[in-house]
């Protein structure tokens, strides 16, 4: 295993990141169902392959995620780091939702007795909230923090101006700043490249990879003209993330799968591995209904993409260059940065 820093902090984190969005006590869900036996067996194998970070959330479930990790980790919880998230409804109450003061530190508070410890590693806005003051969010951090029950701050689906916003905040305010966010970014979803991942890159922001082979679609298993295999989670019908091209994402796939056979490897692996190689990401997280679907992606680890194979996956898969990128790259290359060129370097030319 290999293990990064975590953005601009001394933390390092396990390059895979062990997700447990499906870890819940009923017996059927869409997303899968995974229960206390089964979380212990799906944790213990990936803490054998060296991961050092589980992420959940407490709105997985409505608090059962965080609840099973904390019944299932027991005396690892010293060598292992969570993270969780807050920000969305967890009661019918208005003020049980949002990034407030007084729900950031009930939520901390809950998330801390269904995890059965005494602080959380990395505790992430899980979505942002444009009616509650900036200043006072980041307040309610720096109050958890200062008290111990937090150690590092983060953000989740954040949009640029929301990050450069929360980060001036603190500085301004001496709070701590988010050494991380949460997002999605995958070979079929590069949106990412516009803003979020340049501003990692320049502001020491650690970048953590939500559903990084997009819910499966990725994994080599969907082919075009094919049916997806039976009980699959992603279908294109459900678009979340959102699928605009279906050719576009079918000839991803097909070079994908190319990659995948040539190197014996499964689908997955070769989008993981892509990820991992990509500026300012830290940590993809993983997930999976069975031990299976687990040691396949943490495989991806000992996956080294040739610049060859790098470069066809980067082609097929190329952004097209909205305003204001397509006139930096004609006229501002004299001058780019290294986060300015995370995005515009493929289109500089010599």
């Amino acid at each position: 295993m290999e293990y990064r820093l975590l953005g601009g902090s001394g933390l390092k984190v396990s390059v895979m990141t062990m997700g447990t969005m499906t870890f819940m006590r009923a017996k059927d869900h869409p997303v899968g169902a995974v229960g206390l036996a089964e979380a212990r067996r799906q944790i213990d194998l990936c803490v054998d392959h060296g991961v050092n970070i589980l992420d959940t959330a407490d709105f997985y479930s409505i608090g059962e995620s965080e609840e099973i990790i904390g019944e299932a980790i027991g005396k690892k919880r010293s060598n292992l780091l969570i993270a969780t998230k807050a920000r969305f409804p967890m009661g019918d109450g208005p003020n049980d939702r949002g990034n407030s003061r007084h729900h950031l530190i009930n939520a901390c508070e809950a998330s801390l007795k269904r995890l059965r410890t005494d602080w959380i590693d990395l505790y992430q806005l899980h979505q942002w909230d444009g009616q509650t003051p900036v200043e006072e969010t980041m307040a309610a951090l720096d109050h958890l923090v200062s008290s111990g029950k937090v150690r590092y701050i983060g953000c989740s689906n954040f949009s640029g101006w929301h990050i450069m916003k929360s980060l001036a905040v603190s500085d301004r305010m001496s709070f701590p700043r988010f050494v991380a966010q949460q997002i999605h970014y995958t070979l079929q979803a590069r949106e990412a490249e516009y803003e979020l991942v340049p501003i990692s890159v320049a502001e020491g922001l650690g970048i953590l990879v939500w559903s990084p082979i997009a819910g499966g679609l990725l994994s080599g298993k969907f082919r075009r003209g094919e049916q997806g295999p039976p009980g699959a989670r992603q279908t294109l019908e459900r678009r979340d993330p959102p699928i605009r091209d279906e050719e576009a994402l079918y000839d991803i796939i097909d070079i994908i799968v190319d990659i995948a056979d040539a190197r014996g490897v499964s689908g997955a692996q070769v989008a993981l591995a892509w990820l991992l190689g990509r500026p300012g990401v830290t940590s993809v997280i993983i997930g999976g209904r069975n031990e299976e679907q687990f040691r396949d992606s943490l495989a991806a680890v000992d996956l080294v993409l040739t610049a060859g194979e790098r470069e066809r996956l980067d082609r097929v898969s190329e952004l097209p260059l909205l305003y204001p990128y397509w006139h930096q790259a004609k006229w501002a290359k004299d001058r780019l940065s290294q986060p300015d060129l995370s995005l515009l370097a493929p289109y500089l030319g010599g």
